[in-house]
């Protein structure tokens, strides 16, 4: 990875973003990036979607290599769904390259400027899925969906 940055969602960028590639057996794990958008012109007030994007410092030109949306609402009757990761998306050549590190600090340090002290993700867990990622970030498991998702938190120390 070149130069890694944030963008607010694009003409451009949303077909990139919809056109990003999972490793196999990861598309159970993850919505696809459209629903994702329409969420967040459903949800405009609490919705947070970006695209991660690689720069390449020889000649600038610019790839996307992720989506992350968040979703901040302090009035959220779930405390767990007040500031929370809605979705990730990391392309498959670039998974294990920092991407998805990159995106969600850069979610948890938009939770932090906001005054939440935990970022939240629930994720179903399985042999492809995240659960592993989310642990080396230092999410930990808090609880269950009936569902037999996972709830798991970051704690945010101010900055």
């Amino acid at each position: 990875m070149s130069d890694l940055r944030l963008e607010e969602l694009s003409a451009a960028t949303v077909v990139a973003a919809n056109n990003l590639t999972l490793k196999p057996g990861q598309e159970q794990y993850v919505a696809p990036v459209s629903h994702s958008i329409a969420e967040a012109y459903v949800n405009p007030t609490t919705a947070w979607p970006r695209v991660v994007v690689d720069v390449d410092g020889a000649d600038g030109e610019s790839t996307v290599v992720g989506f992350i949306m968040g979703n901040f609402d302090a009035s959220a009757d779930d405390e767990k769904l007040r500031s929370c990761i809605w979705r990730i998306n990391v392309e498959a050549d670039a998974q294990g390259r920092g991407v998805g590190r990159f995106a969600v600090h850069a979610l948890a340090d938009e939770a932090r400027s906001r005054g939440f002290d935990r970022l939240t993700v629930m994720y179903e867990p399985g042999d492809d899925g995240p659960e592993e990622f989310f642990a080396r970030i230092g999410f930990e498991v808090v609880g269950e969906t009936p569902y037999g998702e996972h709830f798991a938190a970051l704690r945010l120390t101010p900055a």
